[in-house]
């Protein structure tokens, strides 16, 4: 295959193998959210055991992310993805085995071990593999997988358990994963030299030096993000694990009208989270500062996630499903430019564990969150859920525009390094 594919060629087909497996990554997670209302029947559990679920897969994935962005600038994307995508796949085809409530519980907290490797080794891929003026759209085509996997979901587990039962969904999953780490290993391999050349030029121009480990812990711009994530990640946490039950428990949608319709917020994410990374790399095309024009547009994006305040007010299901749209296309073009602003405001040697770390911290958040909503949502019902949703991409764009800035690494780093 080396010598059939340019290298230009090759990073599209790359960024097509991450698209897919990214895909698969999230509709994996995606299974018990749309498939509540069967799991908490089967296993006797409430809102709040359902909480506990979700939060066995988002403790381990919080735990594993920074690990895992380590790992990937330790040993390269190559290695750890494919290690990754074979553990998830075990662990989704383990969750259809599953005949207790504790065995479904370990499949999801595996899921949550194996899961965070994907997005510091895409994050890597993107930023070795593509110069700025291309970067923000291969980012957006990667994870896009990953909505694409949300929009896929509802119709295709709703059918898949409506025809088959519930735990075919997880093992037809699992097997698809496994196919896919087979065809990674084959097609992703390290940039040749003219392609490292054109990407680290237009990746932190000033100075390459990477952050030593403490270095790193000192700047500013990683706590910056770090709050980012913590604050505005449970948006998204949302969107995926508890509108899906939303809509069949409190908007009185069933299984199969889900299946229909509840794919429609993930798809309006998709394509306007695509659009947003574009408008911004075209004002990086126009000469804006790539962090700046990052900045501009999350900020006028940002301002669409507080619409949630008005789900309790509205009529039916579909005027939620309108609401949501716009709510997830602000959740997932932050979750998707973060990754971006993160490559243009550190050296490509720490962008991955940068990204772990930050994706370990937004998962902290959706733990935390993911508790009180648990509680609330049983108790007092979602409207004080809603109220406090309104208020985090607002916090976020400030600490965006007062914390995060272009990082210069001490030179005298280089001559440690050499």
């Amino acid at each position: 295959m080396t010598g059939v594919l340019t290298p230009e060629r090759r990073r599209w087909l790359i960024v097509a193998v991450v698209f897919v497996a990214l895909l698969f990554n999230y509709l994996d997670r995606q299974i018990v959210a749309i498939l509540k209302p069967v799991l908490k029947s089967e296993f006797k559990i409430d809102d709040a055991g359902y909480a506990i679920l979700l939060n066995l897969f988002t403790v381990c994935y919080a735990v594993m992310y920074p690990v895992s962005g380590w790992l990937v600038d330790r040993f390269g994307p190559r290695v750890i993805m494919g290690m990754g995508i074979v553990g998830w796949s075990l662990a989704c085809i383990g969750g259809g085995l599953s005949r207790t409530f504790g065995a479904l519980g370990a499949s999801r907290a595996i899921l949550g071990l194996a899961e965070p490797t994907n997005y510091p080794a895409q994050l890597k891929v993107v930023t070795v593999w593509f110069p700025g003026k291309l970067r923000a759209t291969a980012n957006s085509l990667c994870v896009a997988g990953g909505s694409l996997g949300a929009i896929v979901a509802p119709p295709l587990v709703t059918w898949i358990a409506t025809a088959y039962g519930w735990r075919t969904v997880f093992f037809v999953s699992g097997a698809i994963g496994l196919l896919i780490a087979v065809t990674w290993w084959l097609v992703y391999r390290d940039p040749p030299a003219e392609i490292a050349a054109e990407t680290e030029a237009s990746t932190i121009k000033r100075n390459d030096t990477a952050f030593t480990w403490p270095q790193l812990w000192r700047t500013r711009s990683l706590w910056g993000i770090l709050l980012i994530r913590f604050v505005s990640d449970p948006v998204w946490y949302f969107c995926m694990f508890w509108l899906p039950g939303y809509l069949q428990e409190d908007s009185g949608l069933t299984l199969a009208q889900v299946g229909m319709f509840g794919w429609i917020p993930f798809l309006a994410a998709d394509l306007g989270s695509i659009a947003s990374a574009a408008w911004s790399d075209r004002m990086v095309r126009r000469g804006t500062t790539p962090l700046i024009a990052r900045k501009r547009m999350l900020t006028i994006v940002g301002f669409l996630a507080p619409l949630c305040v008005l789900t309790p007010s509205l009529p039916n299901a579909f005027a939620t499903l309108a609401i949501f749209s716009l709510v997830a296309v602000a959740a997932l073009s932050w979750l998707f430019t973060l990754s971006v602003v993160i490559a243009e405001a550190f050296p490509a040697t720490n962008a991955a564990s940068v990204l772990g770390i930050a994706g370990g911290c937004g998962a902290a958040g959706a733990v935390i969150f993911n508790y009180f909503v648990g509680q609330l949502i049983g108790s007092v019902g979602a409207g004080q859920v809603f109220l406090v949703m309104a208020f985090l991409h607002p916090i976020a764009m400030v600490i965006l525009w007062t914390m995060v800035r272009e990082e210069r690494a001490p030179t005298s780093n280089s001559i440690v390094a050499s």
